[in-house]
This record gives C-alpha cells, sequence and structure tokens, in this order.
C-alpha cells in the first residue's frame, strides 16, 4: 500500500496559495511516517540515502517523492534539514527560469525562434543567437563572466558586457554548460515585457503559488545579496516544499487545476536536444555520465534527441530535483552543502545519489 493514504496530506506550510502541493509532515509526524514507510517498501530508499549520508560526510539532507497525482509519497530528513528550510539551489535555478520564459513563449511575447539583433539590437554574428540557443547553451557564447553575479550592477549592464564578448563558436554547434545564456534569456524576457526578471517570476509563478516574497534570485544566493543583477542560470533561494511546487507544474507540463504556464508542447521540446552539437564544458561529462541536455534541465537517457522522460537540474550545493514521468514520479534531494562530500565533490554525490535512488523508487512505487 502506498503510504500518501497514512501521511496528512494539507497545504506545504511556506504556500498558501490554491497551486500548494501536499503539506510534509511535521518532526511528530515524522516517526510515523518513517514506521509506515518501511512496511510500503521504502526501506530500501531510507537505507541508501541515510548511508550514501555518512559515507559522504553529508550531516544534513532530505529526500521527498511525489507521485502523479501529487502525493508525497516519501520523505525522510537527516539532520536538521526540513521540507522548510530554504536553501540556494544554484543550478536547480535553471528549471525554474524555464519555465518563466516558457509562459513568455505561450503568451505570444517571446518565440523560441526570437533572436538576439531583433530584440536586444545585436549586430554581428552574436545576432543570430535565438532564445532556443540560450535555453539549450548551445549560443555559441563564452559561458561564464563575472558580471552575472555582480550585486552593483543591473543585468541590463551586465548583458551589456556580454553582447560585447567574442564569441567561442556559430550557434547552434557548440553546447558549453554556463551562465551567461541564460542571463542574455532574461534580458530578453525584461525588454519584451518592460518588467525586471524577480517581477516575472514573481508574477508567473511566485505569487500564484502563494510563496514568500523571499524565494527569489540573487545575485550571491548564499547571502541573498542583489536582486537587480539576479543570476538566472543558479540565483534562486527556495525550500524542498516551495521548489516542489515547481517541479509539479514542470512534471505535468505546464498543466495543473489551479495553475497553467506554458504549454504541452514546450515542455515536450524541453525533453529533447535541439541540436546535434559539439560538446565543450559538461558536468555531466566531467562525472563520466552520457547525459545531453535539452531546453534548461539535462536529459537522462541515451536518445536524447528523440526525447527523454527523465529530467533533472542537480545544483552545485547538491540540491537535485528530478522527474521521471514514464515511472510517473517526481523528487527533490534538497541540502546546501559546502564540504567535498567525499572524493567526487558535491554535484557528483547528489547526482550519483539520485541516479542509484531513482531504481528503488520506481520499485516501490511499483502496484
Amino acid at each position: 500500500m502506498r503510504i500518501h493514504h497514512l501521511l496528512l496530506m494539507t497545504t506545504l506550510l511556506s504556500a498558501c496559495g490554491p497551486a500548494s502541493a501536499p503539506r510534509a509532515p511535521s518532526a511528530e509526524e515524522a516517526p510515523v511516517d518513517q514506521q509506515q514507510s518501511e512496511l510500503a517498501g521504502w526501506a530500501a530508499v531510507r537505507a541508501l540515502l541515510v548511508q550514501r549520508a555518512a559515507a559522504g560526510g553529508v550531516s544534513d539532507l532530505g529526500l521527498m517523492v511525489f507521485d502523479a497525482q501529487d502525493d508525497l509519497v516519501f520523505q525522510h530528513m537527516v539532520g536538521t534539514f526540513t521540507p522548510t528550510t530554504r536553501v540556494a539551489v544554484a543550478s536547480a535555478s535553471k528549471f525554474v527560469s524555464g519555465i518563466v520564459l516558457f509562459e513568455l513563449v505561450k503568451r505570444g511575447q517571446l518565440s523560441l525562434d526570437s533572436t538576439t539583433g531583433a530584440v536586444l539590437g545585436w549586430t554581428g554574428p552574436k545576432a543570430s543567437i535565438t532564445l532556443r540557443h540560450l535555453l539549450s547553451f548551445t549560443s555559441g557564447m563564452n559561458p561564464e563572466n563575472v558580471c552575472t553575479t555582480n550585486p552593483d550592477i543591473t543585468l541590463a549592464t551586465c548583458v551589456a558586457i556580454l553582447s560585447a564578448q567574442a564569441p567561442v563558436a556559430a550557434p547552434g554547434t557548440r553546447f558549453d554548460y554556463g551562465s551567461t545564456h541564460l542571463h542574455v534569456a532574461a534580458r530578453m524576457a525584461e525588454v519584451v515585457t518592460g518588467k525586471t526578471w524577480n517581477t516575472l517570476f514573481s508574477d508567473i509563478l511566485r505569487a500564484p503559488l502563494g510563496q514568500a516574497t523571499a524565494v527569489s534570485y540573487y545575485s550571491r544566493p548564499r547571502q541573498a545579496l542583489g536582486t537587480q543583477n539576479p543570476l538566472i542560470a543558479g540565483g534562486l533561494r527556495a525550500s524542498m516544499s516551495e521548489y516542489a511546487d515547481f517541479l509539479r507544474l514542470a512534471f505535468h507540463k505546464g498543466q495543473t487545476p489551479a495553475l497553467t504556464v506554458g504549454t504541452p508542447a514546450l515542455f515536450d521540446t524541453q525533453a529533447r536536444e535541439p541540436y546535434d552539437v559539439v560538446i565543450g564544458n559538461s558536468p555531466m561529462q566531467g562525472i563520466g555520465l552520457p547525459f545531453h541536455y535539452g531546453l534548461t534541465a539535462w536529459l537522462e537517457c541515451l536518445t536524447p534527441a528523440q526525447g527523454c522522460t527523465r529530467l533533472s537540474s542537480p545544483g552545485a550545493f547538491g540540491f537535485t530535483p528530478w522527474m521521471d514521468r514514464e515511472s510517473g514520479y517526481y523528487a527533490i534531494l534538497g541540502m546546501e552543502l559546502t564540504v567535498t562530500a567525499g572524493e567526487g565533490g558535491v554535484a557528483e554525490f547528489s547526482v550519483n545519489l539520485e541516479r542509484d535512488l531513482a531504481p528503488l523508487i520506481r520499485d516501490a512505487l511499483a502496484p
């Protein structure tokens, strides 16, 4: 029997809007939840989580798993981490940024083929960079620039700096994971709407979901510092419970009873690699994994051009959301690590943990 029948399902503590996900159990409820999850076939999931945390020297982390009906079917917290602990989610921000931009495409304010030349007035070879290039990190731009984390300038100023950088490749020919692509995409969004990025994020996601104003993008998210030049690719601060709101929307391709964002076609496009490109900077290849990239999401399958049912967006501090539409669940590993988390570092720790948890979760969900 699935344990969601035994969990208390109310609104998330951190969200009060009608689109909120089920509330996580309180500390007092956790022991009962743990006992029931053991009976329901989740013992192996919990055991692996605890074992890996101990082996990696990770004292505080958590796991939440939701099924296709949005029921919280498993939760376990290690140390002092809780579902409402708000942290810098780092590159898990990319996934949320994509949702905001998909909504602007649905509204007709941008398209995936909108160019930097048409929207931002760029000239030369970089004027042909499209929103699709930017969301797939195939713009050909240098993927990093220190201006993206500078709290003393505006996003517009940073993107003006990026416009003057020499490209490293022609658009659509090379993949380089990094922050500059989404900075430019966000500036395109600001120009066509006349609103700042954080205002757009609030209008499209945060306010409809009833989330606190502290759920926002920052230049330096660990310090919650700087909102006029937010790091679009890595500056979001959110708790596991808050992030679950975003992941639920993505899992259902933007279509939920209380909130509709983007279109199913856009989320289908997200799950496919748009170009056959040279791989430049790829942290997945850096840890020995063959995964490619769609639109603001890693594609965890071996047929990325045809599309994947499992997508993820792991962050540098360990916070790792993923969804598996084929297996019928979405999940979040919550943490904000400063330690190395073992020999391979934080990213390898969380990504490998996610990959090893996935089959156990699939088995636990099986009828």
